[in-house]
């Protein structure tokens, strides 16, 4: 499965954004997706995941803030980042887990001024 996500970018310390990642094969086949992050100089950390029936979950830092939801119609799955903070400036990266693999797609920037 081919993964394509876009909707990063610049926003200030309280606002918001949405990822929305696409993905090459019906997103309710797929076992599982969701949103990874990676910061400068750190390990790359799950942000949220959705189960293929709909269930999520969320690192803790994101709890409250974060939402994932899936458009089955148009293939994506999107991440609603609310009261985005400073320490959520990183690549995020859309992830998939199908058939016994992982698949990654590019990473897409947010970046939050304080």
């Amino acid at each position: 499965v081919q993964l394509q996500a876009s909707g990063g970018g610049f926003v200030q310390a309280g606002g918001s954004l949405r990822l929305s990642c696409v993905a090459s094969s019906s997103v309710n086949s797929i076992n599982m997706m969701g949103w990874y992050r990676q910061s400068p100089g750190k390990q790359r950390d799950v942000v949220g995941i959705m189960s293929n029936l709909g269930s999520t979950t969320y690192a803790d830092s994101v709890k409250g803030r974060f939402t994932i939801s899936r458009d089955d119609a148009k293939n994506t799955v999107y991440l609603q980042m609310n009261s985005l903070k400073p320490e959520d400036t990183a690549v995020y990266y859309c992830y998939a887990y199908w058939l016994g693999r992982n698949y990654w797609g590019q990473g897409t920037l947010v970046t939050v001024s304080s």
